[in-house]
């Protein structure tokens, strides 16, 4: 999902992966819900950007897109190493359209 700058954060958005400092330690868990309060804490820690939740639909439905994945696998799907390549894309495409709803 898509990575934000500080900037470009808006009230209501919700964060795909926790926000740490430079030592590992948690600063904003998964799943944190963005107000101007948090945006404007992250930035006086200058944090730079920060993965959130995807805002934009798929421009294509999940069917078309993971019948031209089968396509492009077809070839090497036997291959074991292939084969997982193949599985953790489907798994994202689906996460895509989960994410929102559809």
């Amino acid at each position: 999902m898509p990575k934000l700058y500080l900037s470009e954060l808006k009230p209501g958005m919700r964060l795909l992966k926790p926000v740490t400092n430079p030592s590992g330690m948690t600063l904003l868990p998964e799943g944190t819900e963005l107000n101007e309060e948090l945006i404007d804490r992250l930035q006086r820690l200058e944090v730079e950007s920060v993965h959130v939740r995807g805002n934009r639909r798929p421009d294509r439905p999940l069917e078309e897109l993971l019948a031209e994945l089968d396509a492009r696998f077809r070839k090497t799907e036997t291959e074991p190493h292939t084969a997982l390549l193949k599985r953790i894309f489907q798994e994202h495409i689906t996460d895509l359209y989960t994410d929102h709803g559809l």
